[in-house]
Parts: structure tokens; C-alpha cells; sequence
């Protein structure tokens, strides 16, 4: 079975890293790990994400995002259709088709449309040709603003970083352009910065659970071993059923020689696994 990684999702759909991370940590998709424990999505998980993709697209904002694909989750068939499956928004009713038959899933003003047709017995994903983002207008908010850092991070790092720290700028309490960016500064090897912008948005949003797993990461990369335990102590205190929190404060407690803290840890994640 063809699976895709984490850059393919995003170089496809036009997904945020912080939507998908979301969206994983919420249980909504459930990719498995590579050689490398790096994530693996299915076709089924790209169904799920192009449908956060068109919310996104939406500008519906990313908390609501989730909220609302958990609730269509649930009305959904235990295994997901994999020819014949629409998704549209009628109204302020989702719709969901799968041949003649249609039920609501959601309701609100959700923009979406994507569809799945067969090909010789196989199954195509259909998705748009890519096109050039747009200049910016004059005046942007900061949805406008992150959107446009997330079209620029693959070809021009900086000007997205520059949109990013707009987006951040004008709404503090944005997580998604904080999360992005702080993987950006990370991977271009200034974690220090990528820290004291999770700190600084933890000020405006400590109840955020991927800014303090992310700092936990961060802090971990910087060798700072006992501040990193203490931010995913915070991550799984606002979200117990994080499992990735659950296998790195596992794995970094185990590299300190405090058994007993990972063998719960690793623990409860298997349970989550589970």
C-alpha cells in the first residue's frame, strides 16, 4: 500500500503542519511510523486531511477545524469508502455522499468540495493543478498572512518567515504560524530562537498543547533535558491522550535512567496505540 510522509501531505493538499499535527494529536488520523519513527499517512488519512485542507481554505480557524472533522469522524462508517465518498458543504449543513445515499455530518459554514473517482479499478485523488500564490493585498490580516507563509515555506524560507512573523504580530494568540515557524527556525538550526517563540506564545496561549510540546522538543534538541520534561508534563496535562508526548517524555526519561517514569510513559502510550 502506497503511503505518503508528512512533506507529500503538505506539497499536495497545502495543509499546515499545525492543522495536521492537530489532527493527529486529536485522534482523527492515525498514520503509522517509518523506519525512523517519522509518520506515514494512508490513502484514508489523505481523504481526511484534503477535507481539513478545504475547511483551511475556508478560513475557518484551526481550532474549529478540528472540532468540527471530530463530530463528522463520528457520524462517518467504521472503515472509511474508498470510491464514490463527497464531501460538500450545503448551506450551513455538512453533507456527506457516498453513491445515492447522503447524510448531514456537521453543521456551519464550512467551504469545501473534493472527490474520489475511480480509475481501471484503482482509486485517483484529484486535486488541483498548482498555481503561483497571489502578490499580497495592501492590507492583510493575519489568516492572510499565514496563509501566504505556508504557499512561500518550500520555495522562499524567508519571505515565509517574514509572513509568519506578520501573522504573529498581529494576532498573538495565532498558534498555527507560531507552530510553523518554530519547526522553520528548528530545522534551519536556531532552536534557541524557535524556544523563546514557543515561550512567547505560551504568554498568550498556555493552554495550547502542541506549543508545549513543541518547546519540549525544541528544549530537548538544546540538551536542556529537565525544562524538556517539564513542557511535555504540560502537553499531556492539557491533552492526556497525546501520544507522541507520551513515547518522547518516555524515551527522554528512559536516556536519564528514571525507569519507572518511562515504563509509564511508554505505557500509556502502547494503551493509546491500542
Amino acid at each position: 500500500m502506497e503511503t505518503y510522509s508528512l512533506r507529500d501531505i503538505q506539497s499536495m493538499l497545502g495543509i499546515s503542519r499545525a492543522v495536521i499535527s492537530g489532527l493527529i494529536a486529536s485522534g482523527f488520523v492515525t498514520p503509522s511510523r517509518g523506519t525512523r519513527r517519522e509518520y506515514r499517512f494512508n490513502f484514508q488519512d489523505v481523504v481526511l486531511l484534503r477535507t481539513a485542507h478545504g475547511l483551511q481554505a475556508a478560513q475557518i480557524p484551526p481550532r474549529k477545524i478540528l472540532r468540527s472533522l471530530k463530530r463528522l469522524r463520528a457520524t462517518l462508517p467504521g472503515a472509511l469508502p474508498l470510491t464514490g465518498l463527497r464531501i460538500t458543504a450545503i448551506g450551513n449543513e455538512i453533507v456527506v455522499r457516498e453513491g445515492s445515499t447522503q447524510w448531514q455530518a456537521d453543521s456551519g459554514q464550512l467551504l469545501m468540495d473534493f472527490e474520489l473517482q475511480p480509475a481501471q479499478g484503482s482509486v485517483r485523488l484529484l486535486t488541483p493543478a498548482p498555481t503561483m500564490p497571489p502578490p499580497p493585498p495592501l492590507e492583510m490580516q493575519a489568516s492572510d498572512w499565514f496563509n501566504r507563509g505556508v504557499e512561500l515555506e518550500a520555495r522562499d524560507p524567508a519571505a515565509a518567515e517574514t509572513a509568519y512573523r506578520r501573522a504573529i504580530a498581529d494576532a498573538p494568540g495565532y498558534v498555527d504560524p507560531v507552530l510553523n515557524l518554530g519547526v522553520m527556525l528548528g530545522d534551519a538550526g536556531r532552536g534557541e530562537e524557535a524556544i523563546a517563540l514557543y515561550r512567547q506564545a505560551i504568554v498568550h496561549c498556555s493552554d495550547e498543547p502542541l506549543l508545549h510540546f513543541n518547546l519540549a522538543v525544541a528544549l530537548e534538541d538544546a540538551g536542556r533535558f529537565d525544562a524538556a520534561l517539564a513542557s511535555y508534563g504540560h502537553c499531556i496535562a492539557l491533552s492526556p491522550k497525546l501520544a507522541d508526548a507520551h513515547y518522547n517524555a518516555a524515551r527522554l526519561h528512559e536516556q536519564l535512567g528514571h525507569a519507572k517514569q518511562a515504563i509509564r510513559h511508554y505505557s500509556e502510550y502502547r494503551r493509546l496505540q491500542h
